[in-house]
Formats: C-alpha cells, structure tokens, sequence
C-alpha cells in the first residue's frame, strides 16, 4: 500500500513538475510590452511596497527562485533575473510577494518560519527511526513496533502539517504578485494571464506534496491502528 502511494504522488509530481517547466518555457518566450527585466519588477515591488532593507540577487539554476527570510533577499534565477517575459514578471513578484509577507507579519508565514525547526528535527528523528527499522530485529527491539510506529506519525504529522501551512503562504503570495503586476500597468491584459497561469501550475507543487503529506501520514495510522487488533 505505501509502495502504492510512493508511486502515485511520484508519477504525480513529476507531472505537475513537467507541466510548470513547459509553462515558464513558453511564457518565457512572451516578451512583456513594458520591457522591464524579472530584477527591475522585483524591486519596484519592493520599492511600492516601503521595503528597502531587502535585496534582488541572482541565484545559479532553473526554476530555483525563493525568498530567503533570513538575510531578506529575493532570489532569482538567470531566466527571471534577466527576463522580460511574462513568466519571469510573475516569478518576481511572487518571490516579492514572500518578502512583503514578511515585512507585514503575515501570520501564516510566520507560522511556517516557526515550524521550520521542528521540520528539520522531525525529518532527522524519521531518518534514524528508518535506518533502526531497516536493521530489522535489532531495530524493533530498540523501540517495539507501536514506539516505532507512533514516532513516525508525529515526524508525518509535522511534514503533513507544514505542507498545509505552505499553501496559503504560497496562495497569497501569488494573489499580491497578480494583483500588483495588473495595478502597477506592468503587463497586460494577455500577458496577465500568461503570469497567473503560470503561478497556477507552480502552486499545483505544492498541492501534490500537501496531497502526498498526508496520505502517507493517513497510511501510517492505518497501520499502527491495525497493529492494536
């Protein structure tokens, strides 16, 4: 059954996966009629938005754009950095869209932040409780199947838990981008559609992993449920 859901969220986010880097390849190749380049859109946001105290750097990579909280810098990738594509204006904003988030206190990324600590021991705890596992007997004999089982529940329900509170961080960051792009006249009315299709496709990631989070947690409890008959 877990062999199961590891394949189908596999096949699933490699699907989404591929159908985002088909999207930003051909909105890619819409040259925005504003001609502002990913770097000159990311700071006017920044700038519209009363932050000043954070910067736009190029990062190495494909699609790896991100907004680091903790030095509070914007981060894009070559292709959005550079570009003067639809696809790379509404990459832009979105990352700007973190770090107005951020700037504004926004609850649910403040949440998130919070949980990134407990995210990092949890995925350490299930590693170690896996590597007991794999040893076979030794491993049971340390913590007993139930002592096992309950562990990696927990660690899940922190992964499955921050998934969740992953969405509407990324869900608003994504609205305030459409949102300013459209108001500030950066694109148009053809190429705003290009931008919210393309940040559609890249929050669809993260829906799968939610998805994936939590039926691998619901496995587990089903498992540890049936271990008490």
């Amino acid at each position: 059954m877990l062999l199961v859901i590891i394949v189908v969220f596999m096949i699933a986010s490699w699907a989404v996966s591929t159908r985002l880097k088909n999207k930003f390849k051909k909105y890619s190749q819409v040259t925005l009629g504003s001609g502002l380049s990913g770097r000159e859109i990311a700071e006017l946001m920044l700038r519209d938005n009363g932050i000043y105290d954070v910067s736009v750097t190029s990062v190495e990579g494909r699609l790896t754009d991100h907004y680091n909280p903790a030095n509070k810098t914007v981060n894009l990738s070559p292709d959005v950095y550079n570009g003067r594509s639809a696809a790379a204006a509404a990459v832009a904003a979105h990352e700007c869209g973190h770090a107005v988030q951020h700037a504004q206190a926004y609850k649910w990324l403040e949440f998130r932040s919070a949980m990134v600590p407990v995210q990092n021991v949890s995925a350490k705890v299930i590693n170690f409780i896996f590597i007991a596992m794999f040893l076979g007997a030794f491993g049971l004999n340390m913590f007993g199947t139930s002592t096992a089982l309950l562990v990696i529940i927990a660690c899940y329900s922190v992964f499955t838990l921050f998934a969740f509170v992953t969405l509407p961080v990324e869900y608003d960051a994504s609205n305030r981008a459409l949102a300013w792009i459209q108001d500030r006249n950066i694109v148009d009315a053809r190429e705003h559609r290009m931008a919210k299709d393309a940040l559609n496709a890249a929050a669809s990631t993260y829906l799968v992993a939610a998805l994936g989070a939590l039926a691998t947690l619901l496995y587990y409890v089903m498992v540890f449920l049936g271990s008490r008959d």
